[in-house]
């Protein structure tokens, strides 16, 4: 199933950018199985709404709460060398990027590993149109996200992409609101 420029401009209507990821955006989704209505429009949710429909490639926070997060990879004693390397920490060096916002040293060392991109050393190459919409599309992959589409649980994928795990609470992800308004467009607009 291809998503065409007038389908993402409905689903996605503040976005000025649509024209530049229409084509990555579907090469991902063809690579890591986004293939049905439920699932394109459930990912299409998350990189909309973590994305800004298509505005931030980067987090607009300064990433330093991130700094100290043993989690995301952040205390790793390499993790520490190669941001001081560039003059940064690593929260800050490896904050939120690409669509989906890849978030820490462990999940950009993971990535470039899967897509064979150097985003450990050069985190923005995910800002890029192509590598964002990859490794967006490996998130999706790697963190079985396609399972919580299936089930028509929106809740379930917002959950998963911005807490890491699913939570009892509904509608406890950040953005959660408009993550469900751009699925439910989506659905509107995907036959």
């Amino acid at each position: 199933m291809i998503l065409t420029l007038a389908q993402l401009q409905r689903i996605m209507p503040a976005s000025t950018r649509a024209s530049f990821f229409l084509e990555p955006l579907n090469a991902a989704m063809q690579e890591f199985g986004i293939d049905t209505r439920l699932r394109m429009a459930a990912f299409l949710s998350q990189v909309g709404h973590e994305s800004g429909q298509f505005h931030f490639m980067e987090e607009l926070a300064s990433g330093a709460a991130y700094d100290n997060r043993a989690d995301l990879g952040n205390t790793n004693p390499e993790a520490i060398r190669i941001a001081a390397a560039h003059g940064s920490t690593p929260g800050r060096f490896w904050k939120g990027h690409g669509p989906i916002q890849i978030t820490g040293y462990h999940n950009h060392l993971a990535a470039m590993l899967a897509l064979h991109v150097d985003c450990v050393e050069q985190p923005r190459l995910l800002c890029e149109p192509v590598h964002g919409c990859r490794a967006a599309g490996w998130f999706w992959s790697v963190n079985g996200l396609a399972k919580w589409a299936d089930a028509g649980d929106i809740d379930g994928v917002s959950d998963l992409v911005n807490r890491g795990k699913k939570t009892v609470a509904i509608g406890d992800a950040n953005g959660f609101a408009e993550r469900k308004a751009i699925y439910e467009r989506a659905l509107e607009v995907i036959p």
